[in-house]
């Protein structure tokens, strides 16, 4: 059964630039405008506080999540090996009180 129509699209009024506010330079987007080169200025702007961060002795987002990992990883090989030495203990206790 069919549901309607869908309106994938705004159905609100949209704000378009006059012609008058693209030739007085107030309309929302340059005319030169290309996602391009916006995208390599975010970029460049990435980069360059990356840089920055370096520089400043900052740790990247991959250095500090490398280490969390490290830390995570030695905190379970440090339980695994307390849950062992508990289970030994316990068995040997069993053992005991068999005997």
């Amino acid at each position: 059964m069919g549901r309607g129509k869908f309106k994938s699209k705004p159905t609100g009024r949209r704000q378009f630039s006059t012609p008058e506010d693209m030739a007085a330079g107030t309309s929302s987007r340059p005319k030169t405008f290309r996602q391009k080169e916006a995208e390599h200025e975010e970029e460049s702007e990435q980069e360059s506080e990356e840089v920055s961060e370096n520089e400043s002795g900052e740790e990247s987002e991959g250095e500090t999540k490398v280490k969390r990992l490290a830390l995570i990883r030695q905190q379970r090989a440090e339980a695994a090996k307390k849950r062992e030495e508990e289970k030994a203990a316990k068995e040997q206790k069993k053992a005991e009180a068999r005997k």
